[in-house]
């Protein structure tokens, strides 16, 4: 008897089951490779009205009563106690700084004017935003589930407060896939002076595989760090230690079938591939002169702006989800000159990349959105003599969606004379099944069995924003 007989006898019945686990797997990943597994829950579920998505989030909470929702009623009862029914029972962040003294209702000091067709109210701070009144859709009376920075942006992005769970760009890209072969479909972009708190959580994969997390980009350098080749290595050598990792992952892929490294030789090849795309997408000098001053755009900039601009450059190369961060919008001291500043850094982009879009003919195939993680109070807010603010509200804020599959110029929900409860109860899981629905997926059909249960993006809620839809 040879020595590979012998070791025949001595297999045991594991050995056989796991032998039989690693073949199903292995079938498991080729269908996955070729775009056929979960077929039951993954594709598209109804014909889409977009294929792309643009994400704008205002991390730190923008003030709709200085922005969107203009309300003369508060401007009125300005400066006079804030009646206790406001208060009873409601949650606030800070709230030893209403505990005090009653605090005091703070009418806005900003202009608003209509715009559009359905007269829509735009503050002063956003005259750009307002020029593009006729292409979006406005929604009031907002609702979150916490006052807190960190899980409010985690369940704006991910539908839960904790963290672990996909975020939307995630859930859509493991959905539906993406259209570009060169980029990742998931890309988020950064702005502000810091990044937003709960950080990368906020486009992590969570349980779905790592293949579908964001991929934080640049707008200057190498779109990711190190995606240039070390000096001293040429093409050639980068090649052969390319393909000498993949061939070291799939003999453990072969031993394991583990999906994940699956998605690591997916990531190795595509950042190879990007080292031919990445740079020319960031190239601004295939941009018109009319087109970088309409954004307000420089080459070279880490700017809300040069963002804008790649986010447009993005989805034109089959990106599927783009998410674009600017941070700086928390004004618990002073609602003021900072909003002043941070409002004229967003304003113009905004405008420009809704704009731009429409005139290349992509505004009708993508979702442009713009919100923050919760509103402001209509109370004032005084931590420092001479200055005043707002806090955090989650009963009632304002965001806008503009792109195809969306009635221009809508205006859906409200909120009570001050701004401060909604009249019609709209939630962010909403805005959630929403997006999906326009990209052709059902919200309550897109699941991902971890830990014994079946999850989705919406958890056991969200409903379609119908009046919305065109």
């Amino acid at each position: 008897m040879n020595l590979e007989d012998k070791l025949l006898r001595r297999r045991t019945r594991r050995h056989f089951f796991e032998d039989c686990g690693f073949g199903v797997g292995k079938a498991a990943l080729a269908s996955l490779a070729a775009g056929n597994a979960f077929s039951q829950i993954r594709g598209k579920h109804h014909a889409s009205k977009i294929d792309s998505v643009i994400f704008i989030f205002q991390a730190g909470g923008p003030s709709h009563l200085e922005l969107f929702d203009y309300k003369p009623e508060l401007v009125k009862w300005d400066g006079k106690v804030t009646p206790e029914s406001f208060l009873k029972g409601k949650r606030f962040a800070f709230m030893d700084t209403f505990a005090k003294e009653p605090p005091k209702l703070l009418g806005t000091r900003r202009t608003f004017k209509q715009a559009g067709g359905n007269g829509m109210w735009f503050s002063d701070l956003i005259p750009n935003i307002a020029t593009v009144a006729d292409d979006i859709s406005m929604v009031h009376g907002l609702c979150t589930e916490n006052f807190n920075h960190g899980p409010a942006k985690l369940f704006a992005n991910t539908g839960s407060v904790r963290v672990g769970r996909p975020s939307i760009g995630s859930w859509v890209t493991y959905g539906i896939g993406s259209e570009s072969k060169d980029l990742p479909g998931f890309v988020v972009l950064q702005s502000g002076p810091r990044g937003p708190r709960s950080g990368a959580a906020l486009w992590a994969s969570g349980f779905l595989p790592s293949a579908y997390q964001g991929v934080p980009f640049r707008s200057a350098g190498d779109p990711i760090l190190d995606l240039s080749n070390p000096q001293g290595i040429d093409a050639e050598q980068q090649r052969r230690t390319i393909e000498a990792i993949r061939d070291l992952n799939k003999m453990e892929l072969e031993e394991t079938g583990d999906a994940e490294i699956q998605a690591r030789i997916s990531q190795y090849e595509m950042a190879y591939r990007m080292q031919t795309s990445g740079p020319e997408l960031i190239d601004f000098k295939q941009e018109s002169k009319d087109t970088m001053e309409m954004y307000g755009a420089e080459p070279g900039k880490a700017s809300f702006a040069n963002n804008c601009l790649l986010a447009r450059r993005l989805v034109e190369r089959g990106v599927r989800f783009v998410q674009l961060y600017h941070t700086d919008w928390d004004h618990h001291d002073d609602i003021t000159k900072p909003l002043d500043r941070v409002a004229a850094e967003v304003d113009k982009p905004t405008a420009a990349l809704i704009r731009d879009l429409k005139q290349r003919g992509l505004l009708d195939r993508t979702l442009v959105i713009w919100s923050g993680e919760f509103g402001r109070t209509p109370m004032g807010e005084v931590r420092e003599k001479g200055k005043i603010g707002r806090n955090h509200h989650i009963d009632a804020f304002s965001m806008f969606m503009a792109g195809g599959g969306l009635k221009r110029g809508a205006v859906m929900g409200a909120t009570d004379e001050f701004g401060f409860s909604p009249q019609e109860k709209i939630e962010v899981y909403d805005i959630q099944a929403t997006l999906l629905h326009l990209l052709g997926i059902d919200h309550l059909k897109l699941t991902h069995r971890f830990q014994g249960r079946d999850f989705r993006l919406t958890d056991i809620h969200g409903r379609l924003l119908k009046p919305l839809l065109a």
